[in-house]
C-alpha cells in the first residue's frame, strides 16, 4: 500500500517543482502550514480580473505536499478563482470522503487518490490549493478596492 502512496509519478512530481520561488510584486500572498507534520507552502499571485496571471511558490513540504504543489504550478496560470476553489474542494472530497478526483485543468490530482487511505497526510496534500485560493481571494478583493477607489476619485 505504501508503494502506491509514494509512486514514481508522485516522486517525479515532487522532484520537479514548477514556478518555485517568489514573485517580485505579487498582488497577494498566502501561507499555509500543516500542524501535524510542519509542511509549509507560501504562494504569490498576480491576477488579471478573476484569473491568475502569474504565480510562484515556496514549498517546504513532504513528497505528497510537493506533488500537489507541482500539479498546481503546472496548471495555475490562467485558472479562475472559481476553478481553484472547485479543484481544492474536489481534492478535499477525494481525500476525505472517497469522492471523484478533480476534473478539467487539475485532473492530474487523481494521482494523489491513494492518499485518501492516510488521513494524517491529507493536510499537507491540501496546503498548496488552500494557499492559492486564499491568495487569489485576497488579490481579487484588493483589486476591487483599487478599482472602486479609482472610479470614485
Amino acid at each position: 500500500m505504501i508503494d502506491a502512496l509514494y509512486s514514481d509519478k508522485i516522486l517525479g512530481l515532487a522532484a520537479n517543482m514548477p514556478r518555485a520561488g517568489r514573485l517580485a510584486q505579487p498582488d497577494a500572498s498566502a501561507e499555509r502550514t500543516s500542524k501535524l507534520c510542519g509542511s509549509r507552502i507560501l504562494v504569490d499571485v498576480t491576477m488579471e480580473g478573476d484569473r491568475v496571471a502569474d504565480f510562484a511558490q515556496d514549498v517546504k513540504a513532504c513528497a505528497l505536499g510537493q506533488a500537489s504543489a507541482a500539479i498546481l504550478g503546472q496548471h495555475v496560470v490562467g485558472a479562475s478563482l472559481g476553478e481553484l476553489e472547485l479543484a481544492r474542494d474536489a481534492l478535499s472530497t477525494m481525500l476525505k470522503a472517497d469522492g471523484s478526483p478533480p476534473v478539467g485543468r487539475f485532473a492530474d490530482l487523481a494521482v494523489l487518490q491513494p492518499v485518501k487511505d492516510y488521513p494524517a497526510r491529507h493536510a499537507s496534500t491540501l496546503l498548496a490549493f488552500e494557499a492559492v485560493v486564499a491568495a487569489a481571494r485576497e488579490a481579487q478583493a484588493a483589486n476591487k478596492t483599487r478599482t472602486s477607489l479609482a472610479v470614485a476619485g
